[in-house]
């Protein structure tokens, strides 16, 4: 369905991570014009402005986690009434584990305009510089606190074949790469980026053992941490396999459950593993 006729329109503008210049023509329009301009923190909103030489125009309120759900009345009543809502997060993406999501999904629920003006993200930022491939990730947000419930976390990414993206805080990150190392193995290519953007933007690549290693210094800043693909699990050619059908079938198996129950544990297809014995006998 199209946008309700005359109604207003929720702008989610991308703010810089660190250097100021990252700011687009758009945002410093948007900040002058917006009727609201929804903040996560409305000290930071201010202090970006100020270095945009800005001055907004319009109603500005918080917005961040803890009052989300109560502020999403007031700013849809804003956009039905046709004013325009820019939505600022600190820093990056909103939506990008920042708040703006449940705002998005009410707009669409009511047929409200939502569009964005896009800009930095410190994801793709970090997926970029990691070295890692990028023709296919994934961003998990942020890992669980607590070590046990973080190993399980790590636990499906042992065959993860995309490269993964997460965000960590400074003073959980070498217990997080200890973590890492327990559950996918020292050897897995990831990169930890430390302050993108700013003055002391930093990237170490290298295995989660050798990442674990440097973590224990310390770190500080924001972080975002890409974690490699897992490697491609080897299977056995046909000809192996079908030599392991030909010898239980020597032992006294049925050819065809022979073929079914190697086919399984060699992840192929049970039809062409047994055409295959079957051709071979």
């Amino acid at each position: 369905m199209s946008p309700v006729s005359g109604s207003g329109r929720l702008v989610l503008a991308a703010t810089p991570l660190g250097d100021i210049r990252d700011a687009s023509p758009r945002l410093v329009e948007a900040l002058e014009t917006a009727e609201v301009i929804a903040a996560e923190d409305t000290r930071r909103l201010h202090s970006l402005a100020a270095a945009l030489q800005v001055k907004p125009s319009g109603r500005v309120i918080s917005f961040y986690d803890q009052v989300e759900t109560a502020r999403l009345p007031g700013l849809l009543e804003a956009l039905q009434n046709g004013q325009t809502v820019l939505l600022v997060t600190d820093a990056g993406m909103p939506s990008v584990s920042d708040p703006g999501y449940r705002l998005v999904a009410a707009c669409v629920e009511q047929d409200l305009k939502v569009t964005c003006l896009p800009g930095p993200s410190a994801v793709t930022t970090a997926l970029a510089v990691s070295g890692l491939p990028s023709d296919r990730f994934a961003f998990d947000g942020f890992p669980p606190r607590k070590s046990g419930e973080r190993k399980r976390w790590f636990a499906p990414l042992a065959t993860e074949q995309r490269t993964v993206v997460f965000f960590e805080a400074p003073h959980r990150l070498a217990d997080t790469l200890a973590d890492a190392v327990e559950v996918l193995g020292p050897d897995r290519s990831a990169a930890v980026c430390r302050e993108l953007t700013k003055k002391y933007e930093e990237v170490v690549r290298g295995t989660l053992a050798e990442l674990a290693e440097w973590a224990v210094e310390g770190a500080r800043g924001e972080i975002t941490v890409v974690l490699g693909p897992a490697p491609a699990e080897e299977k056995p050619d046909i000809e192996t396999l079908v030599a392991e059908v030909k010898q239980r079938v020597a032992d006294g198996e049925r050819m065809k459950s022979a073929a079914a129950e190697v086919a399984e544990a060699a992840g192929i297809s049970k039809k062409a593993l047994y055409d295959a014995a079957i051709k071979s006998s």
